[in-house]
């Protein structure tokens, strides 16, 4: 059996559980207390010196990186696939995923977050500023690609779960958790509500996890 080292709300960890539970994929949770500093703990270390959830272990080895672990399940496990065949439909699903995993989330996470406050000592209010400007920019952007490049349907690609859709429903839970404002992204809403209608989207959201606190 698979073993996924993560956290509750971390969004790297949420993907990952998302795509295991799409794929049907038994697991072992094992969690990391991100607040309580254990991933910075020697035996965590020594399973991923970057010091980061998620970990997948799988036939003696530790995977990093979300995406890097999700298309190795999509390697590994084809079915459901969560990449399109066609490069250029693939191509697409990938940078729409890119933009949540590369533009967003970078700026808006635990470590980032933690510098903004005790290093460079803003506030909880400008904390919090910081993330749902740049939150409410990249998800506008990531609305404006999706309604230019004309392929949604349910989805982020027609009426079928990709890679991009996994990606899109964590960073909406972060963005709901530092209330930021989403009317303005409808179309990111509505493949949202439409994932979250899955039980493999709901599964695998934070709450239903057993380090959720």
């Amino acid at each position: 059996m698979m073993k996924l080292y993560g956290a509750a709300r971390s969004s790297a960890s949420f993907r990952v559980r998302i795509a295991l539970n799409l794929k049907g994929l038994p697991f072992e949770y094992a969690p990391v207390a991100l607040m309580k500093g254990e991933q910075f703990a020697e035996g965590f270390k020594a399973i991923n010196p970057a010091e980061l959830v998620p970990v997948l272990e799988h036939d003696g080895r530790h995977l990093t990186q979300s995406l890097a672990i999700i298309e190795y399940l999509d390697e590994t496990f084809p079915a459901p696939p969560l990449l399109p065949h066609a490069p250029q439909e693939r191509a697409y699903v990938r940078a729409m995923a890119l933009s949540i995993a590369c533009e967003i989330h970078p700026l808006n996470n635990l470590r980032l977050l933690r510098y903004l406050k005790h290093d460079l000592a803003l506030s909880e209010e400008q904390k919090d500023g910081w993330y749902q400007h740049w939150v409410e920019q990249g998800l506008a952007q990531l609305d404006a690609q999706l309604v230019a490049a004309g392929r949604c349907g349910r989805f982020v690609l027609g009426d079928h779960v990709t890679l991009a859709d996994v990606l899109i429903v964590p960073q909406i839970f972060n963005a709901r958790r530092f209330d930021c404002r989403l009317e303005h992204v409808p179309t990111v809403m509505r493949i949202f509500d439409g994932c979250m209608a899955l039980p493999s989207f709901e599964a695998a959201r934070p709450e239903n996890q057993p380090d959720f606190a």
